[in-house]
């Protein structure tokens, strides 16, 4: 594996992971954690002949945290830049949570450089209840509270959103990591970013999707409508991949999550 700085149009340097070599594959994570979380997948996905890039958002990771900039067009033009940087001119791009907004935008603005989106945990349209989606929760309570914790103690407020939406509580040494990986993130970008997560609405982008979708999804989610996510299925003809997990179907059914992806990042 190697692991580079790309620097893209407003000077931000975004960090990328890249192992393996063949048709291209694009990771993108969820909030407030970075693409070190797709470990395993970028094995699995570069033994069986892709080229994996996984990239740590900008606040995130090992990119540059700048004190804007996290709007989910920035995002997506951040994702775009690193693949022209690394001469990528059509990938698979799998987004997780966040990740999965990012990458459905990234879909509608570039769509000769998504060939399919994969969406994991994510509608890839809204996180909370809109006019237009109404599924979830309204975002302001929600937010709110979360950008209230995050301000008066950071630590705790990330120990419980990167455990909480698991199924069952996950193992020590695992929520270990994901909350070592989570206060990598500063305060400024993580509450940029959550904002964004909660008050994006991205249904006017359904109609104009050229590239296939793949939904990957825990019917025991507690951060998705999975209700939502069958509506993107019925709106759009997605393929729907339903797990017995929480959020993180990555570490909760390993297995089953990484032949599902390979299906979807394979398929011609």
């Amino acid at each position: 594996m190697t692991e580079r700085l790309v620097e893209v149009r407003d000077g931000v340097r975004i960090n990328v992971r890249e192992l393996g070599a063949g048709r291209p594959v694009l990771l993108i994570h969820g909030w407030s954690l970075s693409g070190e979380t797709w470990d395993r997948q970028l094995r699995v996905l570069a033994e069986a002949g892709h080229r994996v890039l996984a990239v740590d958002l900008r606040g995130h990771g090992g990119s540059d945290a700048p004190l804007d900039g996290y709007g989910i067009d920035s995002l997506a033009a951040d994702a775009a830049d690193v693949l022209a940087a690394r001469g990528v001119t059509a990938a698979a791009v799998v987004g997780w949570s966040l990740g999965g907004m990012v990458a459905l935008r990234l879909a509608h603005e570039h769509p000769a450089l998504v060939e399919r989106v994969v969406l994991v945990a994510s509608n890839g349209v809204a996180a909370s209840r809109t006019p237009a989606f109404p599924f979830g929760v309204p975002a302001d309570g929600p937010l709110n509270a979360i950008l209230a914790a995050e301000h008066d103690d950071r630590i705790t407020l990330r120990r419980s959103a990167v455990g909480d939406p698991f199924r069952t509580p996950p193992e020590p040494l695992l929520l270990d990591w994901l909350h070592r990986i989570s206060l990598r993130t500063p305060s400024w970008a993580a509450r940029a970013a959550l904002r964004t997560l909660l008050r994006t609405d991205q249904v006017e982008l359904l109609d104009g999707l050229r590239a296939p979708v793949t939904q990957i999804v825990g019917t025991a989610d507690p951060a998705l409508s999975v209700r939502g996510a069958r509506w993107l299925h019925e709106r759009l003809g997605t393929t729907l991949v339903e797990l017995d997990t929480g959020h993180y179907p990555m570490f909760e059914a390993a297995d089953e999550f990484d032949a599902a992806l390979l299906r979807a990042v394979s398929a011609r």
